[in-house]
């Protein structure tokens, strides 16, 4: 009777042995194989620089998107917005709206000859640019009132998608390369590898909502209904016995600092899991999206790359990022993008 005790002691002791070494050796070949996933794991954001930042974009997408951890948000609120100028493609050396009205006016100027001495149309006829700014706020209004109101929708479309099919940036150093060439790659992966995960992308931009439109999902896969902007009034009327809605030279909304806000409710009626921009236009609706209750993520385009693109802060009329907008970010834990260390390449033809 002891001799059978003995032995089952030790068939048992021998079997926990071989089940312990067993699972030491599964969760050696656990580790293993996972370390052999992350190492043939696809970068989602190849165009980044490792560091801080790209780090901090990868675990929050992760984050929001494990069902098991506690930050995990469904898809259906899963919103992200994006600034346009300056975020998502250059902004300088002037905004390309306001180029778009210019090369308007020169494309009207002979059918109106009065514009030959009547300012604010002369100072850019004549490429005046200091009789221009001289003109101000009106002067530009009366510019955009005459360039784009007085038509119906759908010809303004026809109109800038003729134009941004053509249209060139005006720096001597990329005067072969279109607007639509001009789109910072890195922020064109961020938004593929946040809608893989399933994200809904929206841009929110001061722009013209209806001079986005004709180009966005072309050119950044976001479609028209996904675009916030601003706007100008309408008016429903008949052409021929068929319903148009004509523009009219008055402001219907200004998208921009605290109406971003204001335009996102209108538009999408959810706050932004994720905001992106660039200026301090855009920290309104950065400060929406992280009063969002849940897990959030803010970021801030920083030009710093004079060599490559334009470096500015500060001191500049267009994007202005100013010192109040870094310590803002600084104090609420957002991600400032230096695109100068951050970014391995910065528009798409440096790929090729």
């Amino acid at each position: 009777m002891k001799t059978t005790f003995k032995s089952i002691t030790i068939i048992t002791t021998f079997c926990i042995f071989l089940v312990s070494c067993n699972q030491k050796t599964e969760t050696k070949v656990d580790k293993t194989v996972t370390t052999i996933e992350n190492a043939i794991k696809p970068d989602p954001l190849p165009s980044w620089n490792d560091g801080d930042n790209k780090k901090a974009i990868i675990e929050f997408v992760e984050a929001v998107t494990n069902k098991d951890g506690g930050d995990f948000i469904p898809a259906i609120d899963r919103i992200a917005t994006f600034d346009n100028d300056g975020t998502l493609w250059s902004e300088k050396p002037v905004y390309s709206q306001l180029l778009f009205a210019f090369d308007r006016i020169k494309t009207l100027a002979p059918e109106h000859p009065e514009w030959k001495t009547k300012q604010p149309f002369k100072a850019v006829l004549e490429n005046d640019e200091k009789a221009l700014m001289a003109s101000g706020e009106k002067g530009l209004l009366e510019i955009i009132a005459v360039t784009h109101a007085g038509m119906s929708t759908t010809d303004f479309e026809t109109i800038v998608t003729n134009w941004i099919a053509t249209a060139k940036q005006p720096d001597p150093r990329f005067k072969d390369r279109l607007f639509t060439e001009m789109i910072f790659q890195p922020m064109l992966e961020l938004m593929e590898y946040l809608r893989a995960n399933d994200f809904e992308v929206f841009i929110v931009s001061g722009g013209g909502i209806e001079f986005m439109r004709p180009w966005t999902e072309k050119t950044y896969g976001v479609p028209t209904q996904n675009v916030v902007g601003s706007s100008i009034k309408v008016s429903y009327e008949y052409n021929d016995g068929k319903p148009v809605l004509m523009r009219l030279p008055a402001v219907a909304f200004i998208d921009d600092k605290d109406t971003k806000p204001a335009g996102i409710n209108s538009h999408i009626g959810k706050k932004p899991i994720l905001a992106f921009g660039n200026s301090t236009g855009d920290q309104e609706m950065l400060e929406w999206s992280q009063s969002a209750g849940i897990k959030t993520f803010q970021g801030l385009v920083h030009h710093t790359d004079a060599a490559r693109e334009w470096a500015y802060g500060p001191d500049s009329k267009i994007g202005t990022f100013s010192d109040a907008l870094m310590t803002k970010a600084n104090s609420s834990g957002w991600n400032v993008i230096d695109m100068k260390t951050d970014w391995k390449v910065i528009f798409p033809h440096e790929l090729k």
